[in-house]
């Protein structure tokens, strides 16, 4: 393998061109290809990454990597990382893994047993934020109760309006898979195993994604609420996790400020704490990392295939239970 990660990218939507413009100047990681279908994703390439081959086919992006970035939309994730996987390669995937539950079950039990090299892309695994919650959790003490709030202005949020033809859909979209399931990760990997109690989710239209959830769950025996909502905030989206435990709280705000509850009641942030765009930097070069050290089958720090089958399966559960 080379001393560089060739690295292709089947999808090259807000997520493959994020990716693309970032990796140009990792130590670890190169761009080998790039294949989309649509034929105005050759010129945002030419622009986000100069010289990086727009190729014919996805066949032709998995021949030319030594792992494939699979960023098309979730519909197809399962067939471009089989693929991958076929060809010997390595598969770094969008979430949700598909939007067949029974089919992302075999999949990662095929992966699992075949040894395959697969991780799949919650950015929480690499953020700095939360390595600052981890850090703090000892002073608070052993876990009471978790909360997790989410709230958009509408939804897709403004950036993701190019999108919507899937990301507004009942079928493969909404904010639950898409965003959700990013907490519902890091609830699984700081407290344990999820499981889902209770949940309502409501949609106000024929094949439309929904617009709110509500849930109450268990994660290693800790606790956890669940509430979000469309039209519930000004911002494009505001979110928080919130851990409560004997000596304190401590919380992840708006994705990217660890924060920790003094004796006044007052929310403090981390010295260090970034917002979201600044932030961003430093998780995807963590990212990068990871996916440099899972390609050549060395320990990484990125969210496992079986970790985000565990999350797809309580997001699946929570949006069945229609309002």
């Amino acid at each position: 393998m080379a001393e560089n990660i060739a690295l292709g990218i089947v999808g090259f939507g807000i997520m493959g061109e994020r990716l693309a413009r970032f990796a140009a100047g990792h130590a670890q990681v190169r761009i080998a290809g790039v294949w989309d279908p649509a034929p105005e994703a050759a010129v945002r390439l030419a622009a986000a990454a100069p010289g990086v081959p727009m190729m014919e086919s996805a066949e032709a992006v998995i021949a030319a990597c030594d792992c494939l970035y699979v960023a098309s939309p979730p519909a197809f994730h399962l067939a471009h990382a089989q693929a991958a996987f076929a060809a010997g390669k390595a598969a770094f995937l969008e979430k949700p893994l598909s939007v067949d539950l029974a089919a992302a079950r075999d999949f990662v039990a095929a992966a699992e047993a075949a040894g395959a090299r697969g991780a799949v892309n919650f950015p929480m695994a690499s953020s700095p934020a939360v390595a600052q919650l981890i850090a703090w959790r000892e002073a608070i003490g052993t876990p009471r109760e978790a909360a997790i709030t989410i709230a958009f202005a509408a939804w897709p949020r403004s950036w993701q309006r190019d999108a919507v033809s899937w990301l507004d859909r009942r079928e493969q979209g909404g904010f639950t898979r898409e965003v959700v399931s990013h907490f519902l990760f890091l609830t699984r990997r700081q407290l344990g195993p999820l499981v889902l109690e209770a949940a309502r989710a409501r949609f106000d239209a024929p094949g439309r994604a929904e617009t709110a959830v509500a849930a109450r769950l268990l994660a290693g025996g800790v606790p956890v609420t669940l509430s979000g909502g469309v039209g519930t905030t000004l911002a494009d989206d505001h979110n928080a996790w919130v851990l409560e435990g004997p000596g304190g709280a401590i919380r992840l705000r708006d994705w990217s400020f660890a924060e920790r509850r003094g004796a006044d009641g007052a929310w403090s942030p981390a010295p260090d704490a970034l917002p979201n765009e600044r932030m961003r930097p430093m998780v995807l070069a963590r990212q990068l990392d990871g996916v440099a050290a899972m390609t050549r089958g060395e320990p990484h720090h990125l969210a496992t295939l079986r970790e985000a089958l565990e999350v797809q399966e309580v997001v699946e559960a929570i949006l069945a239970q229609s309002a």
